[in-house]
């Protein structure tokens, strides 16, 4: 008998294991089917929120090239004096910041409260001195990480406003829930941030269905609030936080009619470090002199017979870059900042925040050319928690980003100015992307699809590419690290049917072109008359 049993339970075990193995292959071979694409398309919001103080617009996170890569998109625009309300998300973040600066609010799970308000100007007005986490300044190139589930907050204190566009990995290990992008908000009575826009009819009905059944719900028990606090009784609120029933309403947002951002009544007084008008002037400087740059390229591009002059001009460009750096340096030593040791990383201390538009930290710089920067978990160590990483490049006109490939990520790439001629190529190597990119759009490039980028615009083309990797690599077909040059020349010869001499004059070109954006030295007239 007891074999029996035990033969019986292995037989339960094994037919368990095996639907249970059944259905991790089929949810592994949907999700892996949504990257059968025959064609990219060039994406803009479909979606638009105006709030009290400022616009939110969002990507349809259901179209099939964001199911591929598995992230979702939103633009958040917030007016000088604006608060987007706190929340907290399913999936792990970064948000980019495109333009302006203000405060940010990211609150740890179980971290002490280390920033406290004067006592005494507290006393003064009657009340407790306030208590609570860090709060973090950002400005425009920056780039906020931020995992999944850590409730945060965006202030803007500055004088215009504040564009920031989040990229949220739905298809991380961190979201466990499903595929879908969920903003838990504890504040106000905010909208969806990610509507109908794109879906199957079915899909839609489904949705509304299911939205509608909330609604009910909710208004059966309580109202009609869309924060986390509007779904429990007011009365068992009020004898958690010992309050009465009126406060509670407030925090459960039935009559608030401000949705996702709200304007601040007076200043956002909050304890942080003060920034100093200095600091101010320095951000509205850096500003005004991103502005110059631009005004100076598009006049190195009108002066093409000026050799001289633009040699100058890069002498002063690397002069200036050299001040740059000396500065930040300084600033590091004074502000005790530098590589982790080990103790600025730990969980409650974590770095969120590099800029990734400083060209002192470019990683790939061609005064002909352009400039790249990454960002990875190497320089902000919490991208190792969060598995992403991103890029930012500005192409002077005519330049070329070449063809290359991510060899271990998906790439989401958003034009944050100018416009650009941009390839893909699929893995039967068809074109499934030929066209203008623009500011404002969005593309997503599959890993291992090899994309070329052209800057077509008088100002040039500049970027942001979000990636699935906390260290994303790329493989280049041209230059001193390309695919090219690392094969052997009769190897070359034969899978090409060129002649020795034509191997030996493209490696040639390869040893040459040290970088992998360049600026082309025939034009298409000359390579046609030498053809």
């Amino acid at each position: 008998m007891a074999k029996l049993i035990l033969l019986y339970t292995s037989l339960c075990l094994l037919v368990l294991f095996n639907e249970c193995l059944a259905t991790k292959t089929s949810g592994q071979q949907q999700q892996f089917n949504q990257c059968q694409l025959d064609r990219l398309d060039a994406l803009e919001p479909n979606n638009r929120i105006k709030a009290e103080a400022g616009v939110i617009e969002s990507w349809d996170p259901n179209d099939r090239q964001f199911q591929c890569v598995g992230v979702a998109v939103v633009r958040r625009t917030i007016e000088p004096n604006g608060l987007l309300l706190p929340q907290y998300d399913s999936a792990p973040q970064l948000i980019y910041i495109q333009s302006g600066y203000g405060i940010l609010g990211a609150v740890l799970p179980g971290c002490p409260n280390t920033y406290q308000e004067s006592q005494q100007q507290q006393h003064q007005q009657g009340q407790q001195p306030d208590q609570h986490q860090k709060i973090r300044n950002f400005r425009l190139g920056d780039i906020i990480a931020l995992p999944a589930g850590v409730a945060y907050w965006l202030y803007n204190d500055g004088d215009s406003e504040v564009v920031a566009l989040s990229l949220l990995d739905t298809n991380n290990q961190a979201n466990q829930l499903d595929k879908t992008s969920r903003h838990f908000y504890l504040a106000g009575n905010p909208e969806d941030e990610f509507q109908l826009q794109g879906q199957s009819p079915r899909g839609q009905r489904r949705q509304q269905q299911q939205g509608q059944g909330r609604r009910e719900r909710g208004q059966r028990q309580q109202g009609q609030g869309n924060n986390l606090f509007s779904g429990f009784r007011t009365e068992d609120l009020a004898d958690v936080f010992n309050v009465d029933e009126e406060t509670i309403r407030n925090l459960q947002g039935f009559q608030e009619d401000r949705k996702n951002i709200v304007k601040v009544k007076g200043r956002l007084q909050v304890a942080r470090p003060p920034r100093s008008r200095e600091e101010r002037e320095r951000l509205e400087r850096q500003e005004r002199e991103q502005e110059r740059e631009d005004e100076r390229e598009q006049q190195r591009e009108s002066r093409r017979g000026g050799r001289e002059e633009r040699e100058r001009e890069e002498r002063q460009q690397e002069r200036e870059e050299e001040r740059e750096q000396e500065r930040e340096r300084r600033e590091s030593r004074r502000g005790g900042r530098g590589r982790d040791n080990g103790i600025e990383e730990t969980l409650c201390t974590l770095r969120l925040r590099e800029n990734i538009h400083d060209p002192s930290r470019a990683d790939v710089y061609n005064p002909q050319a352009g400039r790249i920067s990454t960002l990875n978990s190497h320089n902000l160590p919490v991208l190792r928690w969060l598995q992403l990483s991103a890029e930012f490049g500005r192409l002077q006109r005519d330049a070329i980003y070449v063809p290359h490939w991510n060899r271990n990520a998906h790439s989401v790439i958003y034009v944050v100015k100018g416009r650009a001629q941009v390839q893909v190529v699929d893995d039967f190597g068809q074109a499934v992307f030929d066209d203008e990119l623009q500011q404002g759009q969005i593309l997503t490039v599959p890993q291992n699809f090899a994309v070329v980028k052209r800057a077509s615009s008088s100002e040039g083309f500049e970027w942001v590419a979000f990636k699935t990797n906390d260290n994303a690599q790329i493989s280049p077909l041209a230059g001193q690290n390309s695919v090219l040059r690392a094969i052997p020349a009769d190897v070359l010869a034969n899978a090409f049917q060129l002649s020795q001499e034509d191997v030996s004059e493209l490696k040639s070109y390869l040893d040459q072109q040290e970088i992998t954006i360049v600026r082309p030295t025939r034009s298409s007239s000359q390579r046609k008359a030498i053809a």
